[in-house]
């Protein structure tokens, strides 16, 4: 039968969650269980593919197309298994799907209420994970902080599915911050002793206590929390912050984390197998022969996690060529033809992610042209394949007013254009081009070469297109349209073959990258920054 486990967290927000379950993740597959994981948000957002970079980081996408909470990231990086649109669910999905069945007349004319009907839609969402993946272990995430109003009904809903399927196939574990005060020079167990107790008063008694600290706590800690929050003393396990995120599985077991994990599941499993994460760790810890510079070049960089899976996936690159990768994030509302030299000068590459709307287009712009024209490393990720094309146009090609449709609507050449039958009378929501699409790569091309072969799969996210009103006449300037779709139809990457690295591509290659397996785009991005800082 399925497991089932459950992380909460308490005290306060942003205390690694994620990070705790997916390392736990991590530590299960390596014992050879098959692992699932998935996210429970209780933001009434249907998804987050309409809510601001700033309000919630990052989007991810799943093969599927699914729009997700960046925490499945951690997932699939860490776990490396590819996820889908049971491993996220919010409270405005469970709400929508439980008043369209409403609606349908489903309930046979019930008073359509929180408990059971709600709690009935996020347990019938956790059991399909298991079903669909066929799962040895399902791991749960529940956002937001315990106490809080929105997250009560995924509580009692896990709480129920814990009485289901039986004390001995759930698992709830709860992570805690344990301050440190300098001013008396102790550790604090109180806000997780309140935590705890506010858990328990939704019926749920948590079996392991994670505690997330700055510096190592003294083994009265421990036997403390134990005590109060009625747990055996080896499964309250220290979660110390770390210099790199990839440690954390590490750092985790050696407190016997997956085995107390299994052995509270009744799981009868091997010790895990964790050599080849411990040569990345080392390779991580390990000399750089030097450092790259790279330039990131967005509308988001107040908050990095809006880029996260482009800053990891730059990491990963960096850890394969045993270089540091230094990202210097740079608004590009701030670039100008004036400031450029001073803002560009001493990169060694440019990045230029995706992103929404025309605020901040022309600094990317610049950047673009100052990247082709000094043979500076460049990569554009969906938006920054756009900007690559509306750049070469206007300053190549000669088609000075070049620009996107969603830029400017009215410009003569829109470069960039809606995709056919597409208009702006639909909503924003679920109107993306989303997921994995095939792709077919020309010979003899710097995509040819990183990817090693001319048949690939790439997720998408985006809704305007390379307008092929135009691939005559930017082909005969030197633009290379190195990816196309199998039918021929949509132009997927852009590159100037003659350059150690100059490419766009339409779709996002950082959602497929992995610490001990870069992408090949950004193995081929990173090392030909390398080679330039190396001259």
């Amino acid at each position: 039968m399925t497991k089932y486990i459950f992380v909460t967290g308490g005290v306060v927000s942003g205390l690694g969650k994620g990070i705790t379950a997916a390392s736990l993740g991590r530590l299960l597959k390596a014992r050879g269980l098959k692992v699932a994981a998935q996210k429970l948000d209780p933001y009434i957002n249907v998804d987050p593919g309409t809510m601001s970079p700033y309000q919630h980081g990052e989007v991810y996408v799943t093969e599927d197309g699914a729009e997700t909470d960046l925490d499945l990231g951690h997932y699939e990086r860490f776990i490396d298994e590819d996820l889908n649109k049971y491993s996220n669910l919010t409270t405005g999905k469970v709400y929508w799907n439980v008043l369209n069945k409403e609606r349908r007349g489903e309930y046979l004319g019930s008073t359509v209420q929180v408990i059971p009907h709600i709690t009935n839609e996020i347990k019938e969402f956790v059991y399909s994970l298991g079903k669909k993946t066929n799962a040895d272990v399902v791991i749960t995430e529940i956002g937001g902080t315990i106490g809080d109003i929105e997250s009560q009904p995924f509580i009692e809903a896990v709480r129920q599915i814990s009485l289901e399927v039986g004390r001995e196939n759930s698992l709830f574990i709860h992570v805690t911050l344990v301050p440190y005060l300098h001013g008396s020079e102790e550790h604090k167990s109180k806000p997780t002793q309140h935590s705890v107790k506010e858990l328990q008063g939704m019926g749920v008694n948590p079996n392991i206590i994670v505690l997330r600290c700055d510096e190592p706590l003294e083994e009265s800690i421990f036997h403390k929390i134990a005590l109060f929050c009625n747990v055996k003393p080896d499964c309250v396990i220290e979660n110390i912050t770390l210099p790199d995120l990839y440690e954390a599985p590490l750092m985790l077991e050696k407190s016997g984390f997956s085995e107390v994990v299994c052995r509270e599941l009744k799981i009868d499993a091997p010790a895990p197998d964790l050599g080849e994460w411990r040569e990345m760790v080392d390779r991580i810890n390990g000399a750089r022969t030097h450092s790259v510079v790279i330039g990131l070049v967005g509308k988001y960089v107040g908050l990095h996690d809006a880029y996260l899976s482009v800053a990891e996936a730059l990491r990963h690159a960096g850890f394969a060529h045993n270089v540091h990768v230094d990202i210097r994030w740079i608004d590009s509302e701030e670039i100008t033809p004036e400031t450029a030299d001073t803002m560009l000068s001493g990169l060694d590459g440019i990045i230029v992610p995706g992103g929404f709307g025309s605020r901040g287009i022309e600094g990317m712009i610049v950047a673009a042209r100052y990247a082709r024209e000094r043979e500076l490393p460049y990569f554009g990720i969906c938006l920054g394949m756009q900007i690559a094309v509306i750049e070469y146009a206007r300053n190549v090609a000669g088609i000075r007013d070049a620009d996107s449709g969603e830029f400017n609507e009215q410009c003569a050449h829109k470069v960039i254009d809606f995709m056919p039958g597409q208009s702006e009378d639909i909503d924003k929501g679920g109107t993306l081009r989303l997921g994995a699409y095939p792709c077919v790569i020309a010979p003899g091309t710097t995509m040819e070469r990183c990817y090693g072969t001319l048949s690939i799969s790439e997720r998408h996210r985006h809704r305007y297109e390379f307008n092929n009103d135009y691939r005559e006449a930017l082909q005969s300037c030197g633009l290379t349209l190195s990816g196309i779709s199998p039918d021929g139809k949509l132009v997927e990457t852009v590159e100037l073959t003659d350059r150690p690295f100059f490419v766009g591509v339409q779709y996002h290659p950082e959602f497929k990258s992995r610490p001990n397996k870069p992408h090949p785009l950004f193995s081929g991005f990173v090392g030909a920054a390398a080679a330039r800082a190396g001259r």
